[in-house]
Parts: structure tokens; C-alpha cells; sequence
């Protein structure tokens, strides 16, 4: 028998339309879904990490796009240390971004130009120090080039450029303090 009450197609329509934006939420989820898988398998390539690690990146806020600047992070963090980034320590950073193909007006560069006006937090700065530790000598191409003692070499430079009396070129003691963690962090975990 046929339903000739109004409110049956009433409700037959609301529960059809229902469906149909279950329908379309849960595609758009799996959409979302695989594009961070996929995320997560490139990140997973350019960095070598096993994929806890990647998703610990992907919760920080890293992409494919931004990873290049995981080596980075240690020289910012000791611009930092004092305070200020002057604008030795930020050309100093700048060029070797460059060097690492990070190109201008890219979202890497976007993002190190953001690290210049205020540090990154100190969650992301422990998180990456314990990720480039896991890296340092294995197939990271993010890292390519780079070792443990290079990425140091490269944070007492950025500790030199800015300090010091009347030119003199000296290393504060929280500069110093920093170096020594990020040595650890890098070095320590190294085979």
C-alpha cells in the first residue's frame, strides 16, 4: 500500500538528502585521508624517517614542501639565543637555505621567514633536534651533503656572526650552552 501522506516523501527526501551528505563526508574523508598518506609517504622518502616520525612531522606542521628546512631549524634556534636574529646571522641562514634549494617565495622560505620575526617554539625545536638525530647518517635526502658535525660547524658560524665586543667575534654563553645541546643532539644519536 502506497504512502499518500505528504510527510512520508517529506521524510523519505529528508532521509535520502541525509544520506547523500554521509555519502559526500565520508568520500571527502577518505580524500583528505589518502592525500596524507601520500603526504606522509613522500615526507617519509625525503626523509628517511620510519612513519611515527613522519607523522610527529606532519603534527609539527612540516610538508613536502617545507621539510627542506628541518637542517635549518638548529641555526635559527642559535640566532635566537641571544635574543635577536641580526642580519648577519640572517643572510648567513638565507644563503645556505639558498644553497639547499630553497628557493625564494617558496613555502619553506615563507615559513624561514617566519622563524626570523619570532623562534620557533621550543616543541618544534626538541621535536626536530631528536628527528635530524635520527637522520644524521642514514638515507635522507633532506639531510643530503650534511653530517652531524657539518650542521654544528654551521650553527658556531651563526653563533660568531653576531657576537662580540667592538668586532670581536665571540660566542655568548647561552650561544655556547645551545651549541653544545644541538652537538649532543645531532652527535649523540650518530653510529
Amino acid at each position: 500500500m502506497a504512502d499518500d501522506h505528504p510527510l512520508g516523501e517529506r521524510g523519505r527526501a529528508l532521509e535520502d538528502e541525509y544520506f547523500r551528505r554521509m555519502d559526500r563526508e565520508l568520500l571527502e574523508s577518505a580524500r583528505r585521508t589518502s592525500a596524507l598518506d601520500d603526504e606522509g609517504r613522500e615526507l617519509g622518502a625525503l626523509t628517511g624517517l620510519q612513519a611515527r616520525d613522519v607523522e610527529a612531522l606532519q603534527a609539527l606542521g612540516f610538508t613536502a614542501e617545507t621539510v627542506a628546512l628541518l637542517p635549518l631549524v638548529p641555526l635559527v634556534q642559535v640566532a635566537w639565543a641571544d635574543g635577536g636574529v641580526s642580519d648577519d646571522e640572517r643572510a648567513m641562514i638565507v644563503q645556505l637555505a639558498r644553497a639547499r634549494a630553497i628557493t625564494d617565495g617558496s613555502a619553506a622560505d615563507q615559513q624561514l621567514a617566519v622563524w626570523f620575526r619570532a623562534p620557533p617554539s621550543p616543541d618544534v625545536s626538541a621535536a626536530v633536534s631528536r628527528l635530524l638525530g635520527a637522520m644524521i647518517g642514514g638515507p635522507a635526502i633532506v639531510l643530503e651533503g650534511l653530517t652531524a658535525d657539518g650542521l654544528v660547524e654551521y650553527c658556531e658560524r651563526i653563533a660568531a656572526a653576531s657576537g662580540g665586543f667592538l668586532g670581536l667575534r665571540r660566542v655568548g654563553v647561552d650561544e655556547r650552552a645551545l651549541l653544545t645541546k644541538i652537538a649532543h643532539d645531532l652527535k649523540g644519536r650518530t653510529r
